[in-house]
């Protein structure tokens, strides 16, 4: 009896500290989005494994490819994701359609249309007769899915030239890599260029910029990482390790000595020789924030225009939604 009692006292102090619990000591499963390679922090990160110290530790990361932010919505929502590379679009469509109250904007990815910095660009054919929005009357437009950010940007500019889906013209949806082949093979009139795919040789030869994006939205808080507040708290100490590794990789990618390097790994990821990516993390790509705080007075102004469109009913005060505390915690370590 006497023996019974201790090994039962024993093992409540072990439980108490955690000891013999291999559940409490189980890194934090951390699944990330990523749409566009190179363009999405998700689909390079885990390429610099050797600066993310606390991977493994405190947590492990997943990257998973979606064709587009909207399909991100269904998988937060569902908690098959934790970390969410979600457009200025799609994030309103997820806090009122999907009932995501609880979505946390809680780090900047890239910004379109920053003064100096690419804004993605809108192509049509050069022989296509197309020389001014109005000539899209009619038309197919290529979008990779309604709602993205690419696809608000182009109704915003054929809006404010008077013309409207279905009334005016036909949006086909495709993947944003096969967006360059959509227009030379004459499937779309327009299309979206995004990086990496504005580069592409061919569609410079062939095609014309009709408009650019900062023509249609101005600066836009482009694409965001986004969780909810709800596993943001649950995980706080393993979400911290992580934006702390990921600030150190995203400074490695943004210092000029590391550009090479960084255009062999866009080379690998994307099959296209290194030479190629000279644009790379340079003002000819879309601006980055160093320190991955997002632009939330942009981010305000797109959700308006998101809502103006109709894929929202009701404003959305986007400073509810956001919680800056994790990168701000996190660049206070590494500093």
């Amino acid at each position: 009896m006497r023996l019974t009692k201790f090994a039962l006292t024993g093992a409540c102090v072990l439980g108490l500290f955690g000891f013999g619990s291999a559940n409490a000591a189980d890194p934090v499963k951390i699944r990330m989005s990523w749409v566009a390679p190179i363009a999405n922090w998700g689909s390079i990160v885990l390429e610099k494994k050797d600066l993310m110290q606390h991977l493994g530790k405190s947590y492990t990361l997943e990257a998973v490819r979606f064709a587009g932010t909207p399909q991100t919505i269904t998988a937060i929502a569902n908690n098959e994701l934790e970390v969410a590379s979600m457009a200025y679009s799609s994030f309103p469509i997820a806090i009122e359609n999907a009932g995501l109250s609880d979505l946390r904007v809680i780090a900047d990815e890239f910004q379109d249309g920053v003064k100096g910095y690419y804004t993605d660009q809108y192509y049509v054919l050069k022989d296509s007769g197309i020389n001014k929005v109005e000539d899209l009357k009619g038309k197919v437009i290529g979008t990779n899915g309604g709602g993205s950010a690419v696809d608000v940007a182009i109704r915003a500019m054929l809006h404010k030239h008077g013309l409207e889906e279905k009334r005016d013209y036909t949006m086909l949806e495709g993947p944003l890599p096969a967006m360059p082949a959509m227009l030379l093979e004459k499937k779309a009139d327009l299309i979206p260029a995004v990086l990496p795919f504005a580069f592409n040789p061919k569609l410079r030869e062939e095609g014309r910029i009709l408009f650019n994006q900062d023509e249609a939205l101005g600066v836009t808080q482009m694409i965001m990482l986004c969780a909810r507040q709800s596993f943001i708290d649950k995980n706080r100490a393993a979400m911290l390790d992580f934006m702390e590794d990921l600030l150190r990789v995203v400074h490695w990618y943004l210092d000029p000595a590391n550009h090479d390097e960084a255009a062999k790994i866009a080379s690998a990821i994307t099959k296209v020789p290194p030479e190629r990516f000279g644009w790379l993390f340079t003002k000819q790509d879309t601006y980055r924030d160093p320190n991955l705080m997002p632009n939330l007075e942009a981010l305000q102004h797109n959700v308006d225009t998101t809502q103006e469109l109709g894929f929202v009913k009701d404003k959305i005060d986007v400073k509810k939604y956001a919680d800056l505390s994790l990168v701000q915690e996190a660049l206070k370590r590494l500093k």
